[in-house]
C-alpha cells in the first residue's frame, strides 16, 4: 500500500520562481495543493487546504512571510512551514523561527537539497541551511539565560527519563533517525516519545523543544 503523498503550498510573489517551484515538487512526487502570492492569501488557503508544509518566502511585496508564518502555524498547528527565502541574514533566520517556522532554506539551495528538506519538515525534523542551526541554536541559549531566573521556581512536566535522552539529543540538532541509532531505538520509537513529550510540553515541533531543553540546561550532559 502507497504512502500518501506529502502536500505542499508555495508562497511567493514572483510567478516563475513560484510556478517552478511547485513543477519541481509535483514532479518529485509531492502533492502541491495550492500556490498563493501574498501573505493574506497564504493564510487563507492555508486553512482551506490544510497542507503538511507550507514553502514561504519572507518578502511578499507589501506584506511579510514572518506574520504569515505566524497565523498560519497558530491556526494549523499540524501544518509545519519550510522558509524559502533569497536571505540569509541572521535576523531573519531569527524572526522566521520565532513566529513557528520548522526550517529555514536559502534560495540558493538545489532542487535536491530542496525535496530533501520538504521531506525531513514533514517527518518533523528541524532543517537549516548550513550554518543558520548553530545561530538559532545560539539565539536560544542567550534566551535561555535571561528566562531561567524567572522559571527557577515553576514545577516543569515530569518526563520518562527515556523521553529526556531522546529530548537531549534533538537540542543537540540530531534527527528522529541519529538518534534511534544512537540510543537503539527503532524510528518508530524515537518518534513516539517526541510526540509525547510535545504533548506533555504543550508543544509544536522540535525547534520548540530544542528550546526547551537549552532552557532548562538539558541540552548538555
Amino acid at each position: 500500500m502507497n504512502e500518501p503523498r506529502i502536500s505542499v503550498m508555495v508562497v511567493d510573489d514572483h510567478p516563475i520562481w513560484r510556478d517552478g517551484v511547485a513543477r519541481d515538487l509535483t514532479e518529485n512526487g509531492f502533492d502541491v495543493k495550492a500556490t498563493a502570492p501574498d501573505a493574506g492569501a497564504a493564510v487563507r488557503i492555508a486553512r482551506t487546504v490544510r497542507p503538511d508544509v507550507v514553502l514561504m518566502d519572507l518578502n511578499l511585496g507589501s506584506s511579510s512571510g514572518v506574520d504569515a508564518t505566524r497565523e498560519i502555524t497558530s491556526a494549523l498547528p499540524s501544518t509545519k512551514v519550510l522558509v524559502l527565502s533569497a536571505s540569509g541574514e541572521h535576523k531573519d533566520v531569527l524572526e522566521a523561527v520565532k513566529a513557528g517556522a520548522s526550517g529555514y532554506l536559502v534560495k540558493s539551495a538545489s532542487a535536491a537539497e530542496l525535496v530533501d528538506a520538504v521531506h525531513r519538515t514533514a517527518a518533523g525534523d528541524p532543517v537549516f541551511t548550513a550554518g543558520l542551526a548553530g545561530l538559532v541554536l545560539g539565539e536560544y541559549r542567550r534566551m535561555a539565560d535571561a528566562s531561567r531566573e524567572d522559571a527557577a521556581g515553576a514545577e516543569p512536566p515530569r518526563l520518562t527519563e527515556r523521553e529526556t535522552d531522546v529530548l537531549r539529543l534533538v537540542a543537540k540538532g540530531l534527527t528522529a533517525r541519529q538518534i534511534a541509532e544512537r540510543l537503539v531505538l527503532s524510528h518508530r520509537t524515537v518518534e513516539n516519545h517526541v510526540q509525547s513529550t510535545l504533548r506533555k510540553l504543550q508543544l509544536h515541533n522540535r525547534v520548540e523543544l530544542a528550546r526547551y531543553a537549552i532552557e532548562h540546561g538539558l541540552d548538555e550532559e
